[in-house]
């Protein structure tokens, strides 16, 4: 087919391939620092796949910021019925066997871990499938970008150079092409085009097992889990893993009373089940276990478990973000999130350089900073695959293992008898074990940067045993700790104080001036906006229970400086005795920093989730047990 090309060609300052989360909330975090540009998503924006679902705290506060949480909190479950994991032999069958609880462990903030998910921010965690999320990012993106966001127009050619690119782009609906000269490009397409079109490589284990969805409505309130979220189902049809995982999908109800569901299932990929839709659908409602069970299938689709991220995640003026930069398995739930960190991360950088308050070097920071973030969040999601080994293990199940033997083995762990009981508390233990992957605060909201966009200091990062361990910190890199204050007789967080364009400084009243009059100085030279906050006695923001003088870790006299995505950038634990000098260093070395190569730290991390991937492919369950205690926490 023939396109015609349009002579004229439009110019953006940015422009965004890709209209999932990540593109449609980047579009949102440049709209508010007042940056214009132009989204183009080849499709539609309605997804037709659950697929993501998870929004940790650290995502929901980037959502807070850009003027959608309260519509993602509102679609969200009621707290009391989500907050659970749980596995099963099946919801119900045949035989006594089936419809067993093996176990459950609380979930994503809830329960037990309620309490310590409030210490690390003023968010709470969400629960809303892409299917929805989607369109609620969509229709704001729209509303802040009228004209800007563009459906069915797929990106077919890039040219680039150091100072611009200019994009080829078709529109489905009419037939012509086009071009789009943009200063910068944020690839957010999931890897689809624009990776291959640079030459970027993805580095870890593809092609690990295949996964595939039934996405269905059906009434499953008489069977149900009534607080589970998800629902394991650990059977001889695991092979030595779990066989499979119920997932509600709400709508308007949630817990057992959910009428639209997911049954996940993994095969290899030489399995003959793989063959037919139908095949995977009976395959589906045998897990679940309900005989007459009536079933509206909505779609099937497959997708194939690897753990890679882009060996780049800056090609000249074009930036990776999300899928398109590091592709997880589903367990932790890490992909979207990780995604809407990478462009909380970018966003307020791409806006510093284009508004001219920092140099283009600041636009270096981005790949050191989320690289290795996302090597890290891939290995633990890999980890997390393969934690439910040891639970079909305690039962008698492996891999290998036919039906009727597996059956018999599962009737051992359920009986009245010394090994019964020895299996039930095996298993008990493999499960409380799986709290890294639904417990993993520190995953989601204790992540750092070591080097970037700000200035180290001598202090060594807190010592964390578990990624369930979250230590709040004001060291260089960390995100500022969450704390309540008050203003006017309301409360406020500390992470609510920083603003969204410039630097942001902390204070206590005790050099105030001298700080004050060294911000004020520096940001009228035009270098960047620096915004003094004052908290305490004699402040604008008070702290009547000295909980932040606890938590910042500096003295009376010194001072936090904190980037737009709430890391801390520097700090000076003491008044200065030049203020202004240290003070400008600082903002400097924040605003035009100097990159320093990553060495062979990345090269480790491709091996150790190329190690795990191997392990999860193979499904050797005592050596997966072996690699992932002996490889800690990252």
């Amino acid at each position: 087919m023939k396109h015609d090309v349009d002579s004229e060609i439009l110019e953006v300052p940015v422009l965004i391939v890709g209209g999932g989360p990540a593109g449609l909330t980047m579009a949102l975090e440049l709209a508010r620092r007042g940056i214009t540009g132009m989204l183009i998503e080849r499709r539609d924006f309605t997804s037709h796949f659950p697929r993501a679902h998870l929004l940790n705290v650290r995502t929901m506060e980037t959502f807070a910021d850009v003027g959608v949480a309260d519509d993602i909190y509102a679609q969200s479950p009621p707290e009391d019925q989500w907050h659970r994991a749980a596995w099963y032999t099946s919801l119900a069958g045949p035989t006594p066997l089936h419809g067993q609880r093996i176990g459950y462990v609380d979930a994503w903030g809830g329960g037990g871990d309620l309490a310590e998910y409030e210490k690390a921010s003023p968010r709470k965690f969400a629960n809303l499938p892409q299917i929805r999320l989607d369109r609620v990012l969509a229709e704001h993106a729209k509303m802040r970008w009228p004209n800007a966001i563009r459906s069915r127009t797929e990106l077919i050619d890039l040219e680039y150079d150091e100072d611009h690119a200019i994009a080829t782009v078709l529109d489905h609906a009419g037939g012509a092409t086009s071009k789009i000269r943009a200063r910068y490009v944020v690839a957010a397409d999931g890897g689809r085009t624009l990776t291959g079109l640079l030459g970027v490589s993805m580095e870890g284990p593809r092609a690990l097992i295949d996964h595939v969805s039934v996405y269905f409505s059906a009434d499953l309130s008489g069977h149900a889990d009534e607080e589970a979220l998800l629902t394991y189902f650990v059977r001889p049809e695991g092979q030595g893993s779990f066989a499979g995982a119920l997932l509600g999908l709400g709508p308007k109800e949630w817990g057992k009373n959910c009428t639209e569901w997911l049954v996940g299932m993994s095969f290899h990929l030489s399995d003959p089940a793989l063959e037919s839709d139908s095949s995977l659908i009976e395959r589906a409602k045998d897990l679940i276990g309900i005989a007459d069970l009536e079933m509206q299938v909505h779609s099937v689709s497959h997708w194939q478990f690897e753990g890679v991220v882009a060996d780049r995640f800056r090609v000249g003026p074009v930036f990776i973000v999300g899928d398109a930069a590091h592709r997880h398995p589903p367990t932790g739930g890490l992909g979207l999130n990780t995604a809407v960190g990478d462009v909380s991360n970018l966003a307020w950088k791409l806006a510093s350089v284009l508004k001219g308050n920092a140099k283009e070097t600041l636009l270096d920071t981005y790949e050191p900073e989320r690289r290795q973030i996302a090597l890290q969040n891939v290995e633990h999601s890999l980890r997390n695959a393969g934690r439910h080994a040891p639970i079909a293990e305690a039962l008698g199940l492996r891999r290998g293992i036919g039906i009727e033997e597996g059956w018999k083995e599962v009737g051992l762990w359920a009986s009245d008898s010394p090994e019964g009981e020895r299996r039930r508390e095996a298993a008990a233990a493999a499960i409380a074990a799986n709290r890294e992957n639904f417990s993993q605060l520190n995953i989601e909201a204790g992540f750092c940067y070591e080097q970037g966009a700000l200035v180290p200091d001598a202090v060594p990062a807190p010592v964390k045993r578990s990624p369930a361990q979250f230590v709040p910190s004001s060291r260089p890199g960390h995100h500022l700790p969450h704390v309540w204050v008050q203003h006017d007789g309301a409360k406020i967080s500390t992470t609510d104080l920083i603003q969204p364009e410039g630097l942001t400084l902390l204070l206590s009243s005790a050099g105030s001036a001298a700080w004050g009059e060294a911000a004020a100085l520096i940001s009228s030279t035009g270098a960047c906006p620096i915004h003094v906050v004052v908290i305490g006695e004699g402040g604008e923001y008070q702290d009547p229970q000295r909980d932040w003088e606890a938590a910042r870790e500096v003295h009376e006299g010194g001072a936090i400086l904190v980037r737009p995505d709430r890391h801390v950038a520097w700090r000076a634990v003491d008044l200065p005795s030049d203020v202004h000098s240290e003070l400008k260093k600082a903002v400097e070395r924040v605003i035009d920093p100097v990159v320093v190569p990553s060495g062979t730290d990345t090269l480790e991390e491709i091996e150790r989730i190329t190690v795990a991937g191997e392990a999860l492919r193979t499904n050797e369950s005592s050596r997966q047990a072996r690699i992932f205690s002996e490889r800690g926490t990252p």
